[in-house]
Parts: structure tokens; sequence; C-alpha cells
């Protein structure tokens, strides 16, 4: 076993289909991607199944199948095969002669001959073309009901091995007597399923032409939910054999991932039979769960930019924004405050502990903060200032979050608020005390700001984890939102008389 070096194995299934996702090709391909293969797939039969079981087979014209194999071969490497369902004696011999020319390093074949149910899957043509083809294979995958058939196939075409069969401490159900005789009939290594048996554990055994050679053990999974178990195993091995370099790594490592992908498996809900394995549950318990505050962050990176590029923030970056366009600017500030305020107190109020006390301490410190340094700033000038159209936007937007009803809604819609000012403050910097601006900008960058707009987000990233995905998606597009109203906030100031005409441009949602 050996393939030409490559750190992403390039695995070719054989195999039927299945609507469902649960077995066949679909179930090879995931299983190939768990276990980072790049994954192909030649069609023998478009099966119409479900949870339920198959309710009938289409094989495609086997010119076509060569066709489709043709067409990889000739322009990929592959470096594993894994070979399932093939159904009718034509379609056996064209996938035997092709892998006469075109073997890779690595031949697992899953013979699906019997389903689960006990019905036979391969007419006896069929049964008789395997002869020639599990000659070519490196390891064999049967089910217990396989077993049998291709034992009885060794001994029909004349293959029954001379001398004793298992060793002494065999099971006493035959199965390795009868994966010996096929080992050593095909000079193959055969892995004897444990899956359809009783216990604690489900015991699977390596057999070669030798004898037994190791015996996998896993907890054994108490579910219905088994449907592809034998595609997604046998995809699983083929895929770490060729990655790996030797069948028992390969053959632990596939079943370690197959026992997770059984306890995943009714989490899954899919159908209302004989569901699907979770073939993604263990890549997902490897992965760090989505941060969806830094999603939406990175989502709006455009604005971000626009933001501190705009006039506004420059001016006052280089100590040149006119006071007066400055004054301006606070006396909206203070009517979003005072709305803020309220939509902060709100949140409180809808929550409990130490997330109600923070939304609480927040409202707190906008009523401060439009007391004390806005009216320190304007000392008694723009009083009378009326909304601005952008600031009655911006208002009107969080007042549809908190109309809403959804604490994550609103708590989404207030969060830019936070981090936007606080990222501005991380971006203009630090300024000489004698900057004609330097008290807002310390505002900005004050570092107990900074750790409230942490807390902030803390908060809001646990309510969109525990939200159903269309409240996350009116989360997000609150967030959203809300950041293109902050750019049009900076941008109000030097606008214009008009002042609120690149608002369209800027929000959407």
């Amino acid at each position: 076993m050996s393939t030409d070096g490559a750190r992403i194995p390039r695995v070719l299934s054989i195999a039927g289909t299945d609507p469902t996702g649960g077995a066949g090709m679909q179930a090879d391909l995931k299983a190939i991607a768990a276990h980072d293969g790049y994954g192909m797939g030649v069609v023998t039969a478009l099966v119409a199944q479900n949870t339920h079981g198959v309710r009938s087979v289409h094989v495609p014209d086997v010119g076509f199948l060569r066709e489709q194999l043709d067409a990889v071969s000739d322009d990929v490497v592959v470096d594993a095969v894994k070979i399932g369902m093939l159904g009718t004696a034509e379609v056996v011999r064209t996938v035997t002669d092709w892998l006469r020319e075109h073997r890779p390093p690595v031949v697992v074949v899953d013979p699906v001959m019997v389903a689960t149910s006990g019905d036979r899957l391969l007419d006896e043509d069929a049964s008789r073309a395997m002869v020639t083809l599990l000659g070519l294979a490196d390891l064999v995958t049967p089910n217990r009901a396989e077993l049998a058939v291709l034992a009885e196939l060794a001994a029909r075409h004349g293959r029954r091995p001379d001398g004793p069969t298992a060793p002494h401490g065999r099971r006493p159900d035959g199965a390795e007597d009868r994966a010996l005789a096929i080992a050593r009939a095909w000079d193959v290594l055969v892995l004897a399923k444990g899956g359809h048996d009783d216990g604690d554990t489900s015991d699977d055994v390596l057999v070669g032409p030798a004898g037994v050679l190791r015996t996998f053990t896993a907890p054994r999974v108490r579910t219905a939910n088994t449907h592809g178990t034998g595609c997604s195993l046998s995809s699983a091995i083929a895929t770490l054999a060729a990655r790996d370099g030797d069948w028992e790594l390969a053959i632990g490592t596939a079943k370690h991932w197959l026992t997770a992908a059984l306890r995943g498996a009714d989490a899954l809900h899919v159908g209302s039979g004989n569901g699907p394995v979770d073939h993604g549950a263990l890549v997902r318990a490897a992965m760090p769960g989505p941060a969806w505050t830094d999603r939406w962050w990175d989502d709006v990176a455009e604005v971000l930019r626009d933001t501190i590029a705009c006039d506004f923030l420059t001016g006052m970056r280089a100590g040149t924004l006119d006071p007066e366009v400055f004054a301006a600017y606070l006396a909206q500030d203070v009517h979003y405050l005072r709305a803020y305020e309220r939509h902060l107190a709100l949140l409180s109020s809808w929550t409990s502990g130490a997330e109600a006390a923070f939304w609480q301490a927040a409202a707190r410190g906008c009523a401060d903060e439009a007391r004390d340094l806005h009216h320190r700033r304007l000392a008694g000038t723009h009083a009378d200032d009326p909304v601005h159209p952008v600031c009655a936007g911006y208002l009107a937007h969080l007042q549809a979050a908190a109309d809403s009803g959804s604490v994550g809604v609103l708590a989404a819609a207030v969060l830019p608020c936070f981090r936007v000012y606080a990222w501005v403050g991380t971006q203009i910097g630090t300024v000489p005390a004698d900057h004609p601006f330097a008290d807002w900008i310390g505002a900005y960058g004050d570092p107990g700001f900074a750790e409230a707009s942490a807390e902030a987000t803390t908060w809001v990233e646990r309510l969109a984890a525990a939200a159903a995905p269309a409240e996350r998606g009116a989360m997000t597009r609150a967030f959203r939102a809300s950041t293109a109203w902050e750019l049009a906030f900076f941008r109000m100031p030097t606008a214009g008389a008009g002042g609120g005409s690149d608002v369209g441009d800027v929000v959407t949602g």
C-alpha cells in the first residue's frame, strides 16, 4: 500500500445513490471529507430510497458507467477507491475491467449484497461476477449476512481453503471462520463487522489469510439511526489507509469516528425511519463553535473602513475639525443617548442576574455621559437643535428592534454603539493633553469603555448562540443596520444641510 505522497488523499467512490444523504455515494463523500480526503464519485445506480427503505433502482447503461470511470482516471490520480453498490453482473464486470487497468494503491470493497432486512441486493449472476472483483481488493467489509454469502460463494467456486480455519477462541457465530475462508480464498483482508451483534460492545474483527489480526472494540451505541454505517465506515477506512499507510491504524481511527457519528445520530432528526449517522460529529467537536459576533464584525468590515476614513473622524484625529461642527454632532448625540438609555434599561428589564445588572449599569452610564461630558462641551449652546433626520432614522431603527419583543434582536441592535466607538478609540489612539478633542478621544479609548464593550459582546454572543436560526438572522440584520447607522451618524455633521442623503446607500436591512 502506497500513495504518491499527496497530503490529501484523492478517494473515488463507486456506488449507488441515496437522495436522503445517509447511505451510498452521499455517505461516502461525507465520510471522505470528514477525514480530510478529496472525494470523487462514479454512479453505478440511481436509487430512490429514504430512511424507510428502497423504492426503486435505476441502473444506467454500463457504457456510461465506463465513461464516468475513464473520465476520472484519464485526468486524476486516484489514491484509493471504495466500491459499494454494483447491482448487476454487467456493472460488476465493467468496474472489474476498469480496476484491472487503473488499480489504485488502496481498494476497499463494501459488498452491498444483503440489506439489513435480509433482502438480497445482488442477483446470482452479479454474485458470480464478484469472484474476479474480490481478487483485486485489499480489504472487504461485509456485514454478517454478506459474510455468509461470500463464504458460500468461495465454496461454490472451488475456493474453499484447506486446513484449519479460525484459531482457538473463535466467535460462536462462525463469523471469524467465514472471514478466514474469504481472506484465504481471495488473499484479502476481511473486516467482520459486529454492529448487528448483541452485547455492550461492538467488535469488528480484522482477519487475514493467516488468521485473526486484531479485534477493534468500541462501546455499543443504542440507536435506531444506523442507515449507511457500512458505506460510511468503508469510505473512512479507504481514506485513512491512503493517508496513513497502515490498515490497522486506519480501521481503529475509522471505528472511533463511526462511534461518535452514531452517538450524534439521534440529534440529526433526518427522516422518520432508520436515520443516518452524524458524519460531522467528530469534526464539529474539534472545531471551535461559531463566534456569531465575530462573524457579524467581519461582515461589516467595509462599513468600518468607511467609518474610520470619514471626514468627521479624520478631522477629529488631526485636530482640524470645526468646533461648531463638533458641537452640532454632540447635540444629536444627546438626543441619541437619551433614547439609547431607555433601550438599555428595557434590556435590563427583559433579562435577569448579571446580564440585567450590566444593561442597567450601561443605561446609567448613558445618562451620566449625556449630563456631564456633553453638557460641559456644549455649555448651553445647541440646546434647541431639533433631531436630525439621520439621528431620527437611527432611533427609529432601535425602536423597531425594541418593538420586535426579542431581547436578542434589541441587544444586537445596541451592540454597535459599544463596539464601533471602542474600535474607533483603538484606531485613533492617544493624543496630547492639549489636543482640542483630547477629552472626547479619551472617552472613546477609555479602558473601562473597552471592558464594557467586551462584556456587551459576550452577552449578545450568548443570546445569538441560544437563538433559533430565524431570530439569529434577525439579530444579524439588526447589528448590520446599526453599524451602518453609526457610519451615517459620523457622516451627518459634515454632510451639509440635507444631512441624510447617503443614509439609504449605507443602511441595508
